[in-house]
């Protein structure tokens, strides 16, 4: 297909669609002339996947170009390049240089480690838990982490890693864990406080 017909496919404006193979997040198409090029379905999956880092994800130009490099790398494992991805849709949270950081983090790491769950040290959600620990202990609660691992264990075990076509189209499995990820995040939060609306009518509703 011609870039007018790639435009019109995707809904991402020819000038948009010029500046992304400038910025090399878009393979070139296959040149027939000197001013002309056919695009194909690879074109509109990897449209398809920048959409969703640049819509969805949020991500910056410079975030998108990492995520599409793992998704060019054929020699990266899918679990590399799916973790490329995630580690650039999640907050970022600097360490804190004291005791009580250093105490959160332990606490984090042998929690992690108590489920036998693999994650790297520079995973960011880990910094992401240790910095909840730590702001939850300085108001004088005690986290209680272990029912929510569970029903995040199992949300991801038996739903989530399923919905990802991990052995298809590499630019598909990267663009499902980013909706997955974060659309199906946001529902999930709706619906935790939905459920305290509800159990809170039922329960307290006619209490004083």
């Amino acid at each position: 297909m011609r870039m007018s017909e790639l435009s019109a496919e995707s809904g991402v404006p020819i000038a948009t669609i010029k500046y992304y193979l400038r910025e090399g997040l878009l393979h070139p198409g296959e040149q027939t002339s000197a001013t002309r090029a056919e695009y194909d379905a690879t074109h509109l999956r990897r449209l398809r996947l920048i959409r969703a880092l640049l819509e969805v994800g949020r991500l910056p130009v410079s975030a998108i170009k990492k995520v599409v490099e793992a998704v060019e790398d054929e020699s990266l494992p899918v679990h590399t390049m799916l973790g490329t991805a995630h580690y650039a849709l999640s907050p970022r949270v600097e360490p804190e240089a004291t005791p009580e950081w250093d105490a959160a983090l332990a606490e984090v790491d042998a929690f992690l480690a108590s489920l036998g769950w693999k994650v790297e040290p520079e995973a960011p959600a880990r910094h992401e838990l240790a910095h909840t620990v730590m702001r939850m202990r300085q108001l004088g609660h005690t986290p209680e982490l272990a029912p929510y691992a569970a029903a995040a264990g199992r949300l991801v075990e038996e739903v989530e890693i399923d919905t990802i076509p991990y052995d298809g189209p590499r630019d598909a499995a990267v663009e499902a864990l980013v909706l997955g990820t974060v659309l199906y995040g946001r529902a999930f939060d709706a619906l935790r406080r939905l459920a305290h609306e509800s159990t809170s009518a039922r329960r307290l509703s006619g209490s004083s």
